[in-house]
């Protein structure tokens, strides 16, 4: 994916970016740039993300992907021109959209309400949360190819920066700023793995920033704290760009 990144500015022309920035998927792919393209970038911000997934990160993808692939309608991934397996790609994103909140998040959104067309004892969305989530999982239905979602999933799940090497050494030689955000309540991408990140930093002498902005949103949250988001890295980048003319 960086890679194509990489090809697409070059043919636009641009020498090197002011900043590379993305968050969760997207914060794998900064961290990325900085291994594979440290002197095409000034800055960088990954936000809520890590330098590889752990076992417990990998398994609630694999539950999501054995959701798919359990449909009939996957027939092994081919499935064009005839049913998408779209009732296990809903569940899988059912699940993984669990993922992206936090309890605090649901239960101010949710509580324990229940619907008013209820049936108990039918196994239908007799709470809020239940049909929130079947909601959820059907309009993804609609936007997203089952196959691609698989391929996704794999691809965060082998990212690994450290790949057996010494934490010390992943960003050696690096000479870009850092700013590194993560959030509170972020329980799939939890704080200590962007500690890990500006740790690393640190130890190869990276120039590197921190901050963990107190949110009740989970991991969506770095969809949703705009106003946090904005002013932090408005700031972080005006300082780049001094130093940059300071420093031609």
């Amino acid at each position: 994916m960086v890679k194509a990144q990489k090809i697409l500015i070059e043919n636009l022309g641009i020498e090197k970016l002011l900043s590379v920035v993305g968050g969760s998927m997207g914060g794998m792919q900064v961290l990325q740039w900085m291994v594979s393209y440290p002197d095409s970038i000034r800055s960088a911000i990954p936000i809520a993300t890590t330098l590889r997934h752990t076992p417990q990160q990998i398994a609630f993808n694999e539950v999501g992907r054995q959701a798919v692939m359990s449909d009939p309608d996957w027939r092994n991934g081919d499935y064009y021109g005839c049913k998408p397996p779209a009732k296990g790609l809903a569940v899988a994103r059912m699940i993984g959209h669990i993922t992206y909140m936090s309890d605090t998040s649901m239960t101010e959104k949710f509580g324990r309400k229940t619907r008013a067309d209820k049936e108990p004892f039918k196994f239908g969305p007799d709470y809020e949360v239940e049909g929130y989530l079947r909601y959820r999982g059907d309009n993804f239905v609609k936007r997203f190819d089952a196959n691609s979602y698989l391929y996704i999933t794999k691809a965060i799940d082998n990212f690994n920066l450290l790949n057996g090497h010494p934490l010390a050494s992943v960003f050696r030689g690096l000479k870009a700023k850092m700013l590194v955000l993560a959030f509170k309540s972020d329980w799939l991408y939890p704080a200590y793995q962007s500690q890990e990140i500006v740790k690393a930093c640190k130890l190869a002498g990276v120039d590197a920033s921190y901050c963990e902005i107190n949110s009740t949103y989970g991991h969506d949250s770095f969809l949703l704290e705009t106003e946090q988001e904005t002013q932090l890295i408005g700031d972080f980048l005006k300082t780049v760009m001094n130093g940059n003319r300071n420093h031609p």
